[in-house]
């Protein structure tokens, strides 16, 4: 299916169903399509209505990065970021808005907070080098300052990703015991 077809189908079904969930798809795909005004305003429309949907609210925040509308897009992110702590998409293009804003260390700091969590990510690594390399010109820090950088933001991503991992575990436990009561 083509994009303009793919786009097409999914506005009908906005149109048919206005409180579905398709709206996020239909910004996603307007976003892709380089269709950002009306990124925006779907995501915007959708949100309305379910204004926790995470993943509508990073490509509304991506999108605005791309319209290089700055603030609007960090309130987005920040949002998704505060309910969400380890969304690597929400990182990813938290940094992006600060990197283009030429804010080269609240970059770095979010770029290694997103190889924290996607290790090994050649793309990352790669960010991570240019901007660690840019942020020594610009303000030169002593390897220990830059080190202990990284150990904070990987400190507090473990953190969030250990407190995610303990309500999973509560959750699952909740979940054996209901079955077994069911089945007993």
């Amino acid at each position: 299916m083509s994009d303009s077809a793919r786009i097409e189908s999914l506005r009908r079904r906005v149109q048919q169903d206005p409180s579905s969930i398709a709206f996020a798809q239909l910004a996603e795909e307007y976003r892709r399509a380089g269709q950002l005004q009306e990124s925006v305003d779907t995501a915007r429309g959708g949100l309305k209505i379910h204004p926790a949907y995470h993943s509508a609210r990073v490509t509304l925040g991506r999108a605005l990065v791309e319209l290089n509308k700055f603030e609007d897009a960090q309130r987005e992110l920040e949002q998704v970021l505060k309910s969400a702590p380890e969304n690597l998409a929400a990182i990813k293009a938290h940094a992006e808005a600060h990197h283009r804003q030429g804010s080269v260390v609240n970059a770095l700091a979010q770029y290694r907070a997103a190889l924290v969590i996607a290790r090994h990510d050649p793309d990352l690594e790669q960010m991570v080098k240019e901007l660690s390399h840019k942020a020594e010109v610009e303000t030169p820090v002593s390897v220990s300052a830059q080190a202990e950088q990284v150990s904070d933001a990987s400190a507090e991503v473990s953190s969030r990703a250990l407190a995610t991992v303990a309500a999973l575990e509560q959750w699952l436990h909740a979940v054996h015991v209901a079955r077994a009561q069911r089945c007993a």
